[in-house]
């Protein structure tokens, strides 16, 4: 026996780089692009390898493609109809150099994660996070200004990564073993991992606000956000440490490199009547584009662990449990698409998902003295952004705001641009650094209202810079009785709450299933879940800071900031900060009635009526 399988061995090894007869191999069997090869390129391969016509047709009726070549094993051989030994090991020595390279412990490592325990990463994976381009995450805070604010919150976009990575795997792998069919492979598997992985190696300083509040003040008009750099950087990172070839060590090619990248930011070149953008994998395998970044409704990984995450930093409970979602997690195919769906009774935790998501955001990420903090560190960044030069490419230097252009220079961006400010001795940085150090011995802007648009009514963004001028000038300086403040004054800050897609529900997005009816996917209405679930799923605030902290000048932006509401209120609420919501906090007392539509309103004792009055006009 031994003898007939050395044979075999020696047969394959005569014969598996080249062709029928000795020809030399087509140029197109090369093994980095076999995983795009089709059924029939799959069987010319054979062919060409001198395998029988009967062989190439087992192949063609069960539609192995290249990419399912890894997953062949002698077992799947023999139940394809390869009943004798000798057949199977031919086949099986000629598609070795199809096989991944074996993944033993000795090559994983085990991080012990507070969030997730110990997690076990692919090799490939240790080799990405041994790079100086990912290592930098490790110096860029997940909440950004949020660590001025809650002391707890000083954990960082490394962590954050590695937990995506590995809830991303999770995910796939109970999907893979729950339905086989779907034809998961293990480069599939990998190439998920990684793209949860890497999909926050583009963020900037302090993360969020430098692509959403710094780049677009510097740079208007530049459309830039960090999952572009993301992309870029992960180029940048292969490049750089020569890691094409660690890919391919592990079957990893152009093609799934792709993959990764769309699943960090989309489709990269979409045509307007393409039906599947994506070209990293075909539509079939939709599902996997939904496990990192979920742009259908949001219900991803890389949720699961930043909730998860930031709420054990910031003392905050967790209503969601990403675990319990995994078990009923299943795909089903949706008007010709396979999605991520799961149990009907699971509607209420995803609910509870979004909610947590809302908390976070109004409690923490959009915290009014947070995003104090965020103004104060932008306002100096830009004052620094002339005078800071990074050392980028081919030994140029490049301003702040043009790193985004240059992946040398990004690379060696992070939050120390704070202290390297704050340290600076050069008299052009002055004002940027007297900022800093306001924000370091808490000396912050004063917030000196907030209000609401009126229902039905949005606001941009792109008005906020423009609103300054108009609320010190609200007031003439007759009106003020002293020295109008100047627009320089004043910031305005438009924030933004919601479950995650605007004004709409997300979970109308969401398809669920009956456990009798495992493969027919349906929605749920709000309805149907509970009586007390939100009717409005968005809200904006505006807040007005002034960057003066004498109690004249505060007085006086909150009086210009009432009579700037006023002006406004067919498009803002009555405000709230500052003097004018003091009755609106007082308790109701017994001489309080409620009026037939249940809203409260105060029975003035005498003599009071017209100081109230005063005190609420607008």
């Amino acid at each position: 026996m031994a003898a007939r399988k050395r044979k075999f061995a020696d047969a394959v090894k005569n014969e598996a780089f080249s062709g029928a007869n000795g020809a030399a191999k087509h140029p197109r069997w090369s093994p980095e692009d076999f995983r795009e090869w089709t059924v029939n390129d799959v069987c010319n391969f054979l062919t060409e390898n001198g395998q029988s016509g009967d062989t190439v047709e087992v192949f063609k009726r069960e539609e192995i493609c290249g990419a399912v070549l890894p997953e062949l094993t002698e077992e799947r051989l023999e139940k394809m109809g390869f009943r004798t030994m000798g057949k199977r090991l031919l086949l099986m020595k000629l598609l070795d150099r199809f096989k991944l390279v074996p993944v033993s412990l000795e090559n994983c490592k085990i991080f012990n994660d507070p969030i997730h325990g110990h997690i076990e990463m692919h090799p490939l994976c240790i080799k990405i996070i041994d790079t100086p381009q990912f290592q930098r995450l490790r110096f860029i805070k997940q909440l950004g200004a949020c660590y001025w604010v809650f002391p707890g919150a000083s954990h960082n976009r490394f962590e954050h990564c590695l937990g995506v990575c590995h809830l991303a795997g999770c995910l796939v792998k109970t999907l893979r073993k729950r339905q086989p069919e779907l034809g998961i492979s293990d480069v599939d598997m990998l190439c998920v991992e990684i793209a949860g992985l890497c999909h926050d190696l583009g963020h900037g300083p302090f993360s969020h606000f430098f692509d959403g509040q710094f780049i677009p003040l510097a740079r208007p008009g530049f459309k830039w956000k960090h999952e572009h750099a993301s992309v870029q950087m992960f180029d940048h990172m292969i490049e750089q440490n020569d890691l094409k070839n660690v890919f391919l060590e592990y079957n990893v090619g152009e093609r799934d490199l792709l993959f990764i990248k769309e699943q960090i930011a989309g489709p990269l070149a979409v045509a307007r009547d393409q039906a599947w953008p994506y070209k990293g994998r075909d539509q079939e395998k939709s599902f996997l584009y939904e496990v990192v970044a979920n742009k259908r409704n949001g219900i991803d990984v890389d949720k699961w662990d930043y909730f998860a995450r930031d709420c054990h930093h910031l003392g905050i409970s967790n209503k969601f449990d990403h675990m319990r979602f995994m078990k009923f997690a299943r795909v089903i195919s949706v008007e010709g698409r396979r999605q991520i769906c799961t149990r009907d009774k699971e509607c209420s935790n995803l609910y509870d998902m979004f909610h947590t998501r809302s908390s976070l955001h109004r409690r923490a990420y959009q915290h009014k003295a947070n995003k104090c903090v965020e103004i104060m560190i932008v306002e100096a960044l830009l004052k620094a952004d002339k005078y800071i030069r990074i050392p980028g490419k081919e030994g140029a230097e490049v301003k702040l705001s043009e790193t985004p252009d240059d992946m040398h220079a990004y690379t060696q961006l992070t939050d120390h641009i704070f202290q390297q400010v704050l340290y600076s001795r050069e008299p052009e940085l002055e004002e940027a650094r007297s900022i800093l150090r306001d924000v370091e011995s808490r000396r912050l802007y004063r917030c000196v209202g907030q209000t609401r648009p009126q229902q039905g009514c949005l606001i941009s963004q792109d008005e906020a810079p423009s609103w300054s001028e108009e609320i010190v000038t609200s007031l003439t300086e007759e009106e003020l009785g002293a020295p109008q403040l100047s627009p320089g004054d004043i910031a305005v800050s438009v924030v933004d709450m919601d479950y995650g897609m605007g004004d709409k529900n997300p979970i109308d997005h969401v398809r669920f299933y009956d456990k009798s009816k495992m493969d027919n996917a349906c929605r749920v209405r709000k309805e149907e879940v509970s009586q007390m679930l939100p009717e409005t799923f968005a809200e904006q605030h505006i807040r007005v800071y002034c960057k003066k902290r004498d109690q004249r000048s505060i007085d006086i932006a909150e009086r210009c900031f009432i009579q700037w509401c006023a002006d406004r209120q067919d498009r803002l609420k009555k405000p709230k900060g500052g003097k004018a919501s003091a009755p609106e906090l007082t308790p109701l007392k017994k001489d309080e009635k409620e009026d037939e539509a249940g809203t409260s309103r105060l029975v003035q004792p005498p003599g009071q009526h017209d100081s109230v009055r005063s005190r609420l006009s607008l």
